[in-house]
């Protein structure tokens, strides 16, 4: 009993530490400040506790919950980059006057669902923290109520998100069908070509994790939701979620459908040749940041998904250090938003930036590092990425998703070297007010770092990646 605790001892604290902030901020008048601050603390505490625990793998209640290094890198992966986008939009926050106490109680709620999911052997609770995580991102998308764009993009968000849970709820439901049990090694060895009805199930599965990372043709919800939610809230899932969800899509593919490999092979090459493609070419209309950042990250799912297409551990492994670097680019790219103020109001247009490198440099200067590394223009960390996944995707000799995949590179770089050309050769429009946002500032300064020294030793995080899958 003892051991099993140890094994759950991260998500006991999170848990525990949510039910006492929450008692904290109901008994200290609703104090934002107070619970803001112990919610950073708490994920700086499960951070250390998960890198303090053995990395051996450990199943515990009957082999529904597993732990191990894949699973504690994805862990701490989301706790950092939640810890960052919280902090970094903490002054966005306050305001907009969306400063409630609940706001990073619902973000913790949020990643404890998501700890589960990682965590899950089994279908069931799989599900359990799929919903968690769910009912979670629907409150948040929402959680501006007097603003009109926010409750119409909670509520989209909400109607269609239900759709997919339904469908993957089914999936799983038909998989336990047909293979008589909900544990993934148990469904592997009951998986075969021959088994057609399983596999018809593992469509229905795809599908509800293909909506969650927001991969076409289950996007339709990205753009609007980046756009009417507070910008604090388009960062998180913009970056948080998909980490999740790509996650979960190479555990599936890894384990319960490792010996299907023909047939779901096929589903993920579509997924991500149709999301590199919508990526870039429907980024190039836009005129929002948001909006344009929305496409863009549906462009950047597609390169992640090729590298899970291959099914092979070089691939798994490019997928992970794809989103890692993801994940840095666009915590970056949102900070940059919370500098774009001008009396009292965020600026979110691409017209907004016509001229900045004269009057802010710094700022400008940020910007083209962020988006040379989108566009994957070396020696940049994005560069790396794309690079990474290229080659897993040309070890297996897909041919044919590596060259499309570079024909999308080429075309996305248009929309980004458009900002720089606005940032640097247009005229200027507006000036920003001086925003004394100290945590964003340094966000910015950490993103482009890393960006910037990704090449002096890319090996690094090649290391800890490998780690993670057994060749």
């Amino acid at each position: 009993m003892i051991s099993n605790l140890n094994i759950l001892l991260p998500e006991i604290f999170l848990t525990l530490s949510i039910f006492s902030i929450l008692m904290i901020g109901v008994f200290t008048k609703r104090s934002f400040n107070l619970v803001f601050n112990l919610s950073s603390v708490i994920l700086i505490i499960t951070i250390f506790i998960i890198l303090n625990s053995p990395t051996d793998e450990t199943k515990i209640f009957l082999e529904s919950f597993i732990r191990d290094t894949f699973s504690s890198f994805f862990k701490v992966l989301i706790l950092i980059a939640s810890l960052f986008v919280l902090n970094s939009s903490k002054n966005f926050i306050v305001d907009n006057k969306v400063n409630k106490f609940e706001y990073p109680i619902i973000i913790l709620i949020s990643i404890l669902g998501m700890f589960f999911m990682l965590s899950s052997n089994d279908l069931i609770l799989f599900y359990l923290g799929l919903e968690l995580q769910s009912l979670s991102l629907y409150i948040l998308a929402s959680i501006d109520r007097d603003n009109l764009r926010s409750s119409e993009s909670g509520i989209k968000y909400f109607v269609l998100s239900a759709l997919s849970s339904g469908l993957l709820l089914y999936g799983c439901s038909l998989l336990y069908g047909f293979t008589g049990t909900t544990n993934f090694d148990l469904i592997a060895n009951e998986l075969t070509k021959d088994n057609t009805g399983a596999i018809f199930a593992m469509v229905f599965i795809l599908v509800g994790l293909a909506f969650k990372i927001s991969a076409v043709p289950f996007h339709m919800w990205t753009p609007d939701v980046y756009e009417g939610a507070p910008t604090s809230i388009t960062s998180y899932f913009a970056v948080v979620p998909k980490v999740v969800g790509l996650a979960l899509l190479i555990k599936f593919m890894e384990i319960p459908f490792k010996n299907i490999l023909v047939e779901w092979q096929i589903i993920l090459i579509f997924i991500s040749i149709a999301s590199m493609m919508l990526g870039a070419v429907a980024a190039i209309v836009q005129k929002n940041l948001k909006r344009l950042l929305a496409y863009s990250s549906i462009g950047h799912i597609g390169y992640a998904l090729a590298g899970v297409a291959t099914g092979a551990i070089p691939g798994f492994e490019s997928a992970t250090i794809y989103i890692t670097i993801y994940v840095v680019m666009n915590i970056g790219a949102f900070s940059c938003l919370y500098l774009m103020k001008k009396n009292g109001e965020y600026k979110e247009n691409i017209s907004d930036l016509s001229g900045i490198s004269k009057k802010n440099p710094v700022l400008a200067f940020a910007l083209l590092i962020i988006l040379f590394s989108l566009a994957g223009i070396p020696p940049l960390g994005g560069f790396f990425a794309k690079f990474y996944v290229f080659t897993s995707v040309i070890q297996q000799e897909m041919y044919t998703l590596a060259i499309i995949g570079l024909l999308t590179t080429v075309i996305s770089a248009f929309y980004y070297l458009r900002i720089i050309k606005t940032i640097y050769f247009d005229d200027s429009v507006i000036t920003f007010d001086e925003v004394k946002n100290k945590t964003a500032q340094i966000t910015i300064l950490l993103s482009c770092g890393i960006l910037l020294s990704f090449f002096l030793y890319p090996s690094f995080l090649n290391e800890i990646v490998n780690s993670l899958f057994i060749n």
